[in-house]
């Protein structure tokens, strides 16, 4: 049963279980490479998506951040704001 099994696999081949001739192994090898060489194009293509997906997010968010949380902004609005609260205060002579 079990050698029926590994007989009949998913069609790939381990060399170093089974006692295999120089040209099997090299008929292995030669698929496997003809396998790589078919996938790295989509693979590749899938990688430089990815890469500027990545790269826009981060971009995305260093210009957010840049020009829309100017901290120099929001400290002349609550210095002026400050400005208007001074002189409507009512002076006493504690102050």
């Amino acid at each position: 049963m079990a050698e029926k099994g590994s007989a009949q696999g998913s069609g790939s081949m381990d060399a170093k279980q089974e006692n295999l001739t120089r040209e099997q192994i090299e008929l292995i090898r030669r698929r496997e490479m003809a396998h790589w060489a078919k996938n790295s194009g989509k693979l590749r293509t899938k990688n430089i998506i990815t890469g500027l997906v990545i790269g826009g997010v981060v971009l995305g968010i260093y210009g957010y951040s840049f020009f829309s949380v100017a901290q120099e902004r929001f400290l002349d609005e609550l210095e002026d704001e400050a400005k208007v609260a001074r002189a409507n205060y009512r002076k006493t002579s504690a102050n």
